[in-house]
């Protein structure tokens, strides 16, 4: 059966998105724009282009208090409402696979969210979202970093759509200066929050205030919810870093050895003791630490994953520790592997013809 389907979203200056979302969205039958005070012609084009928008300035700021005033726009009468942001688009297709894989009874969709790319467009690092729901029984919860709330009464009904895949395409250039002081009145409204505490420790050294970042984030490790293993181990994860910067290594390595005992089926932790050793040139390390997160085959598939982790980089290190440890047979292997996934690299390139010589060296004193 047919669903009505209505897109909605909050904005503010994202003139030079708006054909692009446009285009995306208008498999929708309606799309409900908030806009909170463009200065540019936002407006404009998206009224252009059918958008139905309503303009409110909020003060003081809150994102959960703008989501939810552009959800009450959303007509009584749709069937699924679709939240994205204006730096957002669906793949092709995306109404037929949400009103196909949608079930009489469902409250809330899971679909693909791609964050990251490969040079040739192709996901790089996807994890799920859920910001697709029934119009009533949901509330937009946070002052940053928001998120659906269901208070429906009935048992919360929700399943992953094939096929749906929302793509990310963020401006660069925008500042994150907004984000640190609403976290902090987050953790302020609600310190037992488990994610907002890790995202305010994380928001910490993303600023360079690495006191402030362990002593947060060790905060988090506290909390009685904080169970998550893999959100764990990146508390455990950033404070290494934090540590790092402080330039102690050895406390790093400590965090870096926790992170893996806590969670010991992702790469994470692994690489980045890689990553460490490999600036203090213990090369025995480097090589032990890399072998151990070869053997981690899948990716977690969550928001923490680190795409480095599964690029050439590890192969590469892999390589020069074990050249510098006169493993050339497997400095060669991995070296290969390395220009494998990244061809364009000249040093890498350089790197194999700098084995394969030293291989030839090596014969040739043997022979003689």
């Amino acid at each position: 059966m047919p669903k009505k389907i209505v897109v909605y979203a909050i904005c503010k200056n994202e003139s030079k998105f708006v054909d692009r979302w446009m285009a995306s969205m208008k498999e929708a039958d309606d799309i409900i724009v908030l806009d909170t005070g463009s200065t540019d012609d936002t407006v404009e084009k998206l009224k252009n282009q059918g958008a139905v928008v309503y303009e409110e300035k909020f003060d003081p700021w809150r994102f959960d208090t703008a989501r939810n005033k552009s959800l009450a726009l959303v007509p009584d009468d749709a069937d699924i409402c679709v939240c994205t942001d204006l730096d957002e688009v669906f793949q092709p297709g995306w109404r037929e696979a949400l009103e196909t894989g949608w079930q009489n009874g469902q409250h809330q969709a899971e679909y693909f969210y791609t964050w990251e790319y490969n040079a040739d467009g192709s996901a790089k690092k996807q994890y799920i979202r859920e910001k697709i729901h029934s119009r009533h029984d949901f509330k937009w919860i946070n002052v940053v970093h928001e998120r659906l709330e269901y208070i429906g009464e009935k048992p919360l009904c929700h399943r992953f759509i094939e096929n749906l895949v929302l793509d990310h395409h963020p401006d660069l250039t925008k500042p994150r200066t907004q984000y640190l002081p609403l976290l902090e009145l987050a953790a302020k409204e609600n310190p037992q929050d488990d994610r907002g505490i890790f995202w305010l420790g994380r928001e910490y050294f993303y600023h360079g205030r690495y006191d402030e970042a362990i002593k947060t984030l060790e905060f988090h490790l506290s909390l009685p919810t904080a169970n998550w293993a893999e959100e764990r181990a990146a508390s455990m994860r950033f404070i290494a870093q934090s540590y790092a910067k402080k330039n102690n290594n050895k406390a790093a390595k400590q965090w870096l050895y926790r992170a893996v005992a806590e969670c010991p089926t992702i790469r994470e932790a692994y690489f980045e003791l890689v990553e460490l050793n490999y600036k203090q040139k213990n090369f025995p390390a480097v090589y032990a630490f890399g072998l151990e997160a070869l053997k981690i085959k899948e990716q977690s598939g969550s928001y923490l994953m680190e795409t480095k982790c599964w690029g050439y980089q590890l192969e590469d290190y892999l390589s020069i520790a074990a050249y510098q440890l006169g493993l050339y047979e497997e400095a060669r292997k991995y070296a290969e592997r390395a220009y494998k996934k990244n061809s364009r690299d000249s040093r890498l390139k350089k790197n194999l013809e700098l084995i394969d010589q030293k291989m030839q060296e090596v014969l040739t004193q043997r022979i003689h």
